[in-house]
């Protein structure tokens, strides 16, 4: 009885054995991150979930995959002070020889805004700090105001400071608002307020 039972279990042993040697090319699922600064990313696989810390280069889901065997790697948290998303992060194992997702992260951004009061003819905002200037027309004012927005985004992080290039004739215009540096949401709208120049 004993003999027999060890002779079933070799038998089952020896099978499982030949099924490994010959069963399908397994596969890792793997790729690159590129641009994670802060901790907080998880990425996630067929129920399977992985953090790479911030810094993190490359990462690996433990476990493999079969030849034939789709996968679909996705951004289910995003770290902090930052936007990733995968590049061709689905597919089927086979297609090619390695399997390689690329996660690409950028720091988030925000436009700066604002509002200019009494402005009678056009002005000209800077943002010396990070770079972009923007034209106000006085056209564009309903109700004693008018709203700008920079064209290029702030990244967290980094300073600004607006400031006023071009004063419109005969008008001294003061910023509110006008420095900081960029947070996680949208700062304190910029407040311009345009008055006459005193008469000499």
């Amino acid at each position: 009885m004993t003999l027999s039972f060890v002779r079933s279990a070799c038998a089952l042993t020896l099978l499982a054995s030949l099924s490994a040697c010959g069963g399908k090319a397994q596969y890792d699922v793997a790729g690159v991150i590129s641009g994670l600064t802060y901790n907080g990313l998880e990425l996630s696989n067929s129920g399977s979930a992985i953090t790479p810390a911030g810094g993190t280069t490359s990462f690996v889901f433990p476990g493999q995959i079969s030849y034939g065997s789709s996968y679909d790697v996705t951004v289910t948290k995003q770290p902090a002070h930052q936007t990733c998303a995968p590049v061709n992060g689905s597919g089927t194992a086979g297609h090619t020889a390695i399997i390689s997702v690329g996660v690409s992260c950028a720091l988030n951004s925000v436009a700066l805004t604002g509002t200019v009061t009494g402005l009678t003819a056009d002005m000209e905002l800077t943002n010396g700090t990070t770079g972009g200037s923007l034209t106000v027309l006085a056209a564009s004012a309903t109700g004693g105001a008018t709203t700008f927005t920079f064209g290029s985004s702030v990244a967290f992080g980094t300073t600004y400071g607006v400031t006023v290039l071009t004063h419109p004739t005969n008008f001294t215009c003061t910023v509110t608002n006008g420095t900081g540096t960029m947070g996680d949401t949208i700062p304190l709208p910029i407040s311009v307020a345009c008055v006459p120049n005193a008469a000499p």
